[in-house]
């Protein structure tokens, strides 16, 4: 009798949820909170602005979203890696869930913008444990297929969220999203609360002082290759994003003169393309590898939305921008599968945590930014040109990343040793440097310590020093 071929369950990229129940619960708990999340986005804008009237209200409201990352990133990220991330998470969904259930009830602008901080800090948690949580969650060969079906589920919530959310507000005004909300963050918590707590932790925290884990985080993302080339590529990607969603609804109702409807195809484009890109990035990705995938993906950013642009002058059709747009979205849905890979493989799981918010926190400062001159941009020229321009800062994006990734080989297998090694080295580095002197500030070696190593044992000091103060006047 000849015995069968055994069955080889990674050729099914769906069966993960079958191979990994932790993973199931995660994506169940980030598609359910993420529709809840893109249906109440749109409520709380309308809430704000009838309230107000104001666009400087809704300016706030959207500072108060990403404002508490950027903060986090900067300051708190190392509580990522020192505390439990399934309990942070958990924490994390029950704040949320306390703010939208507390929403219904407030009755002044102050009050939303105040809650929508509150939920923005829980997010600045919840997103970092999520991504550094991941790689222990499935085997190394299927991080590329789960960080794929994540991105996905969330990109298909952007999406169905806020028209579910406007049919909600249609009908019974903005209590009914809040309350639903609320509902998907409790469910999240539930869900979260049945993966083992040490499936999200594959090793025992480090730390030498917060404020030099903060350091510490800094050093690692400038050092790993892997990291930096996140941190200078994103970077340069996101000043053509706040461009891009800037100008927009100037694009399509404008230059194009395709009214509400136009604006609305266009953003349905950009979903499309973004699900498109963030699933089929991971069959590309074993067929191209990680270095040319990211250059291209980019670069196919370039070519969508700077094309969208330049064919508008010779035919102002929305149906013509539309094929260009979901290209260009397709190509920033794959280039995040990379970048993700690129920081969960590039950082030790004890310092990934950390990473992971210092790397959020510059992107959404650097995106705060890019919009706030956008703004002005398009308002001195035009949709168009800012557009143009746009596509010609992703172009150089792609270019950045050829010479970023220089030292990422192509080939599957080279690739990972070579993100192994080049982490096992910024790592190895890094630790060199734990026996820093308090007094002098002087490596074991002689040399100066680095400029924030110095911050660091600074902001030490002072915290000792408070704490030696308040145990003198409690005694």
């Amino acid at each position: 009798m000849v015995a069968s071929p055994p069955v080889v369950e990674s050729s099914s990229r769906l069966g993960l949820f079958r191979r990994s129940p932790s993973f199931g619960y995660l994506f169940l708990a980030t598609a359910g909170s993420s529709v809840g999340t893109y249906l109440a986005a749109i409520a709380l804008t309308v809430d704000v602005y009838d309230r107000t009237e104001s666009g400087a209200w809704v300016a706030a409201l959207l500072i108060a979203d990403f404002l508490p990352i950027v903060l986090i990133g900067l300051l708190l990220g190392p509580l990522v890696d020192r505390l439990s991330r399934r309990r942070l998470m958990i924490f994390s969904d029950l704040v949320r869930f306390g703010v939208f259930a507390l929403l219904p009830f407030v009755d002044s602008a102050g009050a939303v913008v105040g809650l929508a901080a509150i939920s923005g800090v829980a997010t600045g948690f919840f997103l970092p444990a999520v991504y550094a949580g991941l790689p222990n969650l499935v085997p190394d060969e299927e991080l590329t297929n789960a960080n794929s079906l994540l991105q996905t589920v969330e990109t298909l919530a952007w999406m169905i969220g806020p028209v579910v959310g406007g049919l909600m507000l249609t009908v019974w005004g903005t209590s009914v999203p809040y309350t639903v909300n609320a509902i998907t963050f409790l469910v999240s918590a539930v869900l979260v609360a049945r993966i083992p707590e040490g499936k999200l932790r594959s090793t025992d925290s480090l730390t030498r002082g917060h404020w030099r884990d903060v350091a510490d985080g800094f050093r690692l993302v400038v050092t790993a290759r892997p990291l930096r080339t996140v941190l200078v590529v994103w970077n340069v990607v996101l000043i053509g994003a706040g461009a891009v969603n800037v100008a927009e609804i100037v694009f399509a109702k404008d230059t194009l003169d395709s009214g509400n409807l136009g604006f609305g195809a266009l953003v349905a484009a950009s979903g499309v393309g973004l699900a498109l890109g963030s699933f089929l990035a991971a069959p590309a990705l074993g067929k191209v590898g990680l270095r040319r995938h990211y250059v291209g993906s980019i670069a196919l950013m370039g070519v969508g939305w700077g094309g969208a642009a330049l064919t508008s002058i010779w035919v102002s059709s929305i149906w013509l921008a539309v094929p260009f747009v979901i290209g260009g979205a397709a190509g920033n849905g794959a280039a995040i599968i990379c970048n993700r890979l690129l920081v969960q493989r590039g950082a030790p799981d004890q310092y990934r945590g950390r990473v992971l918010a210092t790397i959020m926190s510059s992107n959404y400062a650097v995106l705060g930014l890019a919009m706030a001159a956008a703004g002005v941009l398009t308002d001195m020229f035009s949709a168009r040109a800012i557009w143009i321009a746009a596509g010609s800062v992703y172009l150089l994006g792609s270019f950045v990343a050829l010479l970023m990734t220089r030292w990422l080989p192509i080939g599957q297998e080279s690739e990972l040793d070579a993100i192994e090694a080049s982490s096992e080295s910024a790592v190895a580095a890094l630790e060199n440097g734990d026996a820093v002197v308090f007094e002098s500030e002087l490596h074991p070696n002689g040399n100066e310590a680095s400029g924030l190593e110095r911050i660091a044992a600074l902001l030490e000091e002072i915290e000792a020093r408070h704490e030696l103060e308040v145990r003198r006047s409690s005694s």
